[in-house]
Order: structure tokens, then sequence, then C-alpha cells
């Protein structure tokens, strides 16, 4: 009886890493990849490829509010991102507010980002788990018991998820302001290669700091559950065998 109720939760499905990383490919990759698809393949203007990556995400966040009746994050946020683009686009004749304008983008994201924590539901979050569960049955079980509280450790591991997305927000936004700073400080041919590489070290920086702050902390909690729960199963093995 034990032998077939073991092998029975075993055969339960296993997500794979591409199941698990399918919002944040969906949500996010889909529409970026295919806004520079359209620009660079096809020599679509800035909103013309702005207007048909909006198409996915506009779909996703309508599709989740009629159906699931709840708004798509990811989608939503991306959404909001290019309509701002879009509106953006309009802006022409200065040189310095079309550098500037670019880091609506990224303070956009990032004010996005904080107002989902502020709401109790990080943002980041959909795109830090695949990479913490790797696709395992075991730890994707240990991260639903952590974040719905009632793991050992849950208060610690929530705390961490929410600084993970309120590191990213405060780069991005941070990103924006460095941006506008020097849009209108530093000479525009240097700034149109320099807006470039802040972006580059602003999305470095961030991945270091939330690594060390709350990724890896995280992923070390994921671990200690999972042991948790097969050392509670193995005790309970031992005393169905004493009780037989």
């Amino acid at each position: 009886m034990t032998k077939t109720t073991n092998t029975g939760s075993q055969s339960k499905h296993q997500p794979g890493v591409l199941e698990n990383l399918r919002p944040l490919i969906v949500d996010v990759a889909l529409p970026l990849g295919s806004y520079y698809f359209f620009k660079g393949a096809f020599g679509m203007s800035t909103f013309a490829a702005l207007a048909w990556s909006s198409v996915v995400p506009a779909v996703r966040t309508v599709w989740s509010v009629a159906r699931e009746r709840r708004v798509n994050g990811l989608a939503a946020l991306i959404l909001v991102v290019n309509v701002v683009g879009l509106a953006l686009s309009f802006v022409s004749g200065d040189p310095r507010l079309m550098l500037a304008k670019d880091g609506a983008v990224s303070s956009t994201v990032g004010v996005g980002i904080l107002v989902s924590v502020a709401l109790g539901r990080p943002m980041m979050t959909a795109g830090l788990k695949p990479f913490l569960v790797k696709g395992d049955a075991g730890r994707e079980a240990a991260w639903e018991r952590l974040v719905s509280g009632t793991a050992v450790r849950s208060a610690e591991f929530l705390r961490k998820e929410r600084l993970f997305s309120v590191i990213w927000g405060l780069v991005l936004l941070t990103e924006c302001v460095a941006r506008v700073v020097g849009a209108y400080t530093i000479p525009v041919a240097t700034m149109v290669w320099l807006s470039s590489l802040l972006l580059v070290v602003a999305i470095s920086l961030g991945m270091v700091v939330c690594g060390g702050a709350a990724a890896e902390p995280m992923a070390c909690l994921i671990t200690d559950e999972v042991k948790r729960q097969e050392a509670a199963r193995e005790r309970r093995e031992q005393e169905l065998a004493v009780a037989v």
C-alpha cells in the first residue's frame, strides 16, 4: 500500500523549465522582441513597431480581466510602457528632449514594479520564480508553501521576494534620473551612446545586487523547505512502518 501511494505521488506532472518560463516569455520577451524585430527587420517606424508589439500584452490583459477576473500584471505593465512610448513618439524637435524621453520607459516600469510591491503582488516574482524552482516539482511545491505563508520561514521568504522587486524598481528609477540629467548636462553626441551604456550598467547592477540580497537567500530558503518536507515525509513513513 505504501509503495503504491508513493508511486502515485511521484507520477504527478513535473513542470519543465520552458513551462515555468512561459509567462515571462509571453508577457515580456515576446512583446519586446517583436518591437525590435518589426523596427529592425521590417524597417517600421517607432510608432508602428510599438503599436504592433502591443497586440500580445493588450490581448493578454483583456483576456485575464474578462476570463480570470484579474489583471495580468506583467502584460499590463508592458502595455502601459508601449502606450507611453507611443505617446512620446510624437515628441520631436529638441534632441535633448528626445534623449530624455527614453527614460520614461524605465520610470514607467520602475513605478509599476514599486506599486505592485505596495499592493502585495511583487511583479518581478514571475521572472524570478523559474530560475529558482528550476522546473523541479519539489522546489515548486516548496515555493508555493513559502509564498502561501504555511512554511516555517515564509515571513523571511516573503520579505526577500518584496526586496527583489523593490531593488529592481529603484534601479530603473535611478537609471531614468541619470538619463534625464545626462540628456541636459552632457553633450548630445556623447549622450547618444552613453544612454545605452546606462541601461546596460543598470541591468547589470540590478542583477548583482538582487542576486546577493534576495535571489540567493530565496534559493537557500527553498532548498531548506524541500529538505524539511523530505524529512517530514520520512518520519511519517517510519511511523507508518512501525504502526504496521
